[in-house]
C-alpha cells in the first residue's frame, strides 16, 4: 500500500470517528452535530471543506430530529420567523465564506464557541426580546445565519434567544433542528452555485449522511440513559478545548 493510500484510508477513519461522534452527541442531547463536527474537523483540514463536507449530513439528522420529537408542527407555528431571518442569514453568510480565504474563519469558529459556552451569562439582559418579538425575530434569526454561513455554528445566537423566551426543552431541540435544517438548504444553495460541491464532495457527503443519521438513532436510545446535564457537562469541556485548539492552529498559521 502507498504512502499516499496509507494516508487517506488514515483521513477516512478520522473523519468517521468524528462524525459518528457528533452524530452521538446531537442524538443524546438534540442539538451540536454541526457545532461538534465543524471544529474537529477543522483540526484536520480547513475550515470551508469542513462546512462543505456536513450540509448533507447535517440536513438528514435535522430533519430526523425535527420529526422525531412528535407534534412540531406547533413549534413550528410559532417560531418560524426565526427560520425565515436565518435563511437570509446564511445566505449572507455563505457568500462571505466562498469570497474570502478558507483559514481566516478558524479563530471566529473558535470565537463562537467560547459564545456558545458563556450564552447564558450573555444572555441576561436582553429583556427587549420579549417586549419586542418581532424584533428579536430578526435579529436573532440574522445573527444565527450569518454565524451558520460563515462557520456552521448557529447555536450561540439560538441559545441566547430561547433563555430570554423560556422557550421549553422539547421546543427548543424541534426548533433550533428547523433554523439549522434552512439555513443548511441555503448554504447548500450557495455552494452548488459557486461550482463548490463536487462529485468528491457530494459522494464523501453521502456516507457521512448515512453513518451520521444511524449513529444519531442510536443516540436518541441512550438519551434516557445519561443525566442530561452531566452529558452538557462534557459536551461543554470538549467545546473548550476545541476553541484552546483552533485558536493554536490559528496563532501557527500567523506566525509560524
Amino acid at each position: 500500500m502507498s504512502v499516499a493510500e496509507t494516508s487517506t484510508l488514515l483521513t477516512m477513519f478520522v473523519y468517521t470517528i468524528i462524525i459518528g461522534f457528533a452524530a452521538m452527541v446531537h442524538g443524546t442531547v438534540g442539538i451540536g452535530f454541526p457545532m461538534v463536527a465543524t471544529p474537529l474537523l477543522a483540526l484536520v483540514t480547513d475550515v470551508r471543506t469542513a462546512i462543505l463536507l456536513l450540509v448533507l449530513p447535517t440536513v438528514v439528522i435535522n430533519v430526523g430530529n425535527i420529526l422525531k420529537g412528535g407534534r412540531w408542527g406547533r413549534s413550528i407555528a410559532v417560531y418560524w420567523p426565526l427560520a425565515v431571518y436565518g435563511m437570509a442569514g446564511s445566505f449572507v453568510g455563505s457568500r462571505l465564506l466562498v469570497a474570502f480565504p478558507a483559514e481566516s474563519f478558524r479563530p471566529l469558529l473558535a470565537a463562537m464557541l467560547v459564545l456558545y459556552l458563556n450564552a447564558e451569562r450573555i444572555g441576561v439582559g436582553f429583556g427587549w426580546v420579549r417586549r419586542h418579538p418581532r424584533i428579536a425575530f430578526a435579529f436573532f434569526g440574522l445573527i444565527a445565519g450569518i454565524l451558520a454561513g460563515m462557520v456552521n455554528v448557529m447555536l450561540p445566537a439560538l441559545v441566547i434567544y430561547a433563555l430570554e423566551v423560556r422557550m421549553p426543552k422539547t421546543v427548543m431541540i424541534q426548533v433550533f433542528n428547523f433554523c439549522f435544517l434552512f439555513g443548511k438548504l441555503t448554504q447548500g444553495a450557495v455552494f452548488v452555485q459557486a461550482g463548490l460541491m463536487t462529485d468528491d464532495v457530494v459522494g464523501l457527503s453521502v456516507c457521512m449522511a448515512v453513518l451520521g443519521a444511524t449513529v444519531m438513532f442510536l443516540g436518541m436510545r441512550v438519551r434516557e440513559r445519561i443525566p442530561t446535564a452531566t452529558y452538557r457537562r462534557w459536551l461543554r469541556r470538549l467545546l473548550a478545548v476545541l476553541a484552546v485548539m483552533l485558536v493554536v492552529q490559528s496563532l501557527r498559521l500567523w506566525f509560524g
